[in-house]
């Protein structure tokens, strides 16, 4: 079987804002891609910050920019085709289309990731925070019934409206977190997920009253929990070994 390798700056498109993180123990072997999609008016410089501090074994991370800037800002970034005002708050609205990122991580994944530098699906991974967790559960919908990437864990970012509902459930599992309270991630989000998702797990932050990024060791838990179920490794298979 042929190691996949991690990609490289020069991989990607130069338009293409990526930082790549690779594992901090270079003697084994990279099994796993993981994907940082960040949140809404962010940048993907604190999630490549994140995966560095996950440290996850055999894996090596991916933290994407978005496509587009916000309105008014120089720093702030985001995943849809055009920005949506929520009528009821005024505030910017999670919900769009993603045309534009959907091409972008065709390039990423379909272009570099298996195509240039040999990766299989299963492999690769999916952390998301609110409008990035969007993104991540609708890619990984669309994928057609036979296929299957490693996980998705979404932060308080549920699936879009105009996602897919496939007659037969996607394989990829998923993790749904959010607050206990006035989270994106209701009753009603929950059950479209587990019609559209064979296996989905979802874990509230007890106390939590709004969504956000993972405060503690308590926190993270299921979400280590839920990874190192699902990440490969390969210590420990000799070299040519056929992955059936």
């Amino acid at each position: 079987m042929t190691q996949p390798r991690v990609p490289e700056a020069s991989d990607f498109p130069q338009d293409l804002v990526v930082t790549i993180i690779p594992p901090q123990d270079e003697t084994k072997p990279v099994s796993n891609i993981l994907i940082l999609l960040h949140g809404l008016g962010d940048t993907h410089i604190p999630f490549a910050g994140l995966g560095k501090n996950f440290n996850f074994p055999e894996t090596a991370c991916l933290a994407i920019r978005g496509p587009s800037t916000l309105p008014f800002s120089e720093n702030g970034f985001h995943w849809g085709d055009d920005v949506i005002f929520d009528s009821s708050t005024g505030s910017l609205d999670m919900e769009a289309q993603f045309t534009k990122t959907h091409k972008l991580l065709k390039t990423i994944i379909d272009d570099t990731l298996l195509g240039k530098c040999g990766w299989k699906r299963r492999a690769i991974f999916f952390l998301g925070f609110g409008q990035g967790g969007m993104v991540a559960l609708d890619i990984v919908s669309r994928l057609p019934a036979d296929g299957e990437y490693g996980g998705v864990v979404s932060l308080g970012g549920p699936l879009p409206h105009d996602a897919p509902s496939p007659g037969q459930k996607a394989k990829t599992p998923v993790m749904l977190m959010g607050a206990e309270k006035n989270s994106a991630i209701t009753d009603g989000v929950e059950a479209r997920v587990q019609n559209v998702f064979e296996f989905v797990e979802v874990v509230k932050w007890r106390g939590r009253k709004e969504d956000g990024m993972l405060r503690n060791a308590e926190e993270a838990t299921p979400m280590m929990r839920f990874f190192a179920r699902r990440l490969r490794s390969r210590a420990g298979i000799p070299e040519g070994a056929v992955e059936l």
